[in-house]
């Protein structure tokens, strides 16, 4: 590893991590294609595995060891800093370990992607999803309970932020994914390829979640509308099927992650 002692905040090595926001990371123009932040070396070490390229890693000393673990082979210099200088760049405590700018990768195109996914397939379509934690803790189910990819819609937050990343335990560099340039135009797509394009809703006709499992369907596109509303009506307009996880006790709805882990789970 290249180790490199820093000092002092100030330090002009240090400025991708100088309480940047994950929107301006994205919107660097050098590197092109902009950086994301991976948190801790298990995430680091996901990223490295997936073929993502590390710029750079802050790290205090205690996690130099874990820090040649997660790099392996790739080569990046190694920002050593105390804890109140990493501190007063960053803007946060840093106490999950070490931080890696990482270049971000290009995406594939929606068919490349399709391509790919097996001739039985499931794949998730997160529909303008503003909470971070979600998108994470649904790439984190989707790794665990083998879904083939997932999609984002336009709107829907990024899950290389680096609060998704963290959630997701970087199992958001295990799944395939990438982002329809168009919605709901995009299901179109998705039925071209002989997906049933289905919505997790709570609107009239929907059938239930074991009801739909049990029609055995070769591929599956689940959607999952955002926090709160749910699926948009334009995109409840045009869907093959809608489906629900019945309730009880009086509970109107499940948050989104929890609903997608049970989808996930029913069609393993």
């Amino acid at each position: 590893m290249r180790v490199i002692p820093i000092s002092t905040a100030s330090d002009p090595r240090l400025d991708d991590y100088r309480s940047l926001t994950d929107v301006a990371l994205r919107r660097v123009h050098e590197p092109a294609g902009g950086l994301y932040m991976a948190e801790s070396a298990k995430v680091i070490t996901r990223a490295v595995q997936a073929g993502h390229r590390p710029r750079s890693v802050l790290t205090q000393e205690k996690w130099l060891d874990a820090v040649a673990d997660a790099l392996g082979d790739a080569d990046a210099p190694v920002y050593v800093a105390p804890a109140d200088v990493a501190e007063q760049v960053t803007g946060f405590a840093i106490h999950r370990g070490p931080l890696a700018a990482m270049h971000r990768p290009s995406l594939p195109a929606v068919a490349e992607l399709l391509r790919v996914v097996p001739a039985r397939a499931r794949i998730a379509v997160l529909e303008g999803l503003a909470d971070h934690t979600n998108v994470g803790a649904v790439f984190r189910s989707a790794a665990a309970l083998g879904l083939d990819a997932v999609l984002v819609t336009p709107r829907c937050a990024d899950p290389l932020y680096r609060r998704s990343v963290r959630v997701s335990m970087g199992t958001v560099f295990q799944v395939p994914w990438t982002r329809l340039e168009s919605w709901p135009d995009g299901i179109r797509e998705l039925q071209d390829a002989d997906f049933v394009v289905a919505g997790m809703t709570l609107g009239e006709g929907a059938v239930a979640l074991d009801e739909f499992v049990a029609e055995a369907h070769d591929r599956i596109a689940f959607v999952f509308g955002t926090e709160g509303p749910g699926l948009s009506p334009e995109t409840d307009a045009v869907l093959d099927r809608r489906v629900t996880i019945p309730m009880m006790s009086g509970v109107d709805s499940l948050n989104v992650a929890s609903a997608a882990a049970i989808a996930f789970y029913m069609t393993r």
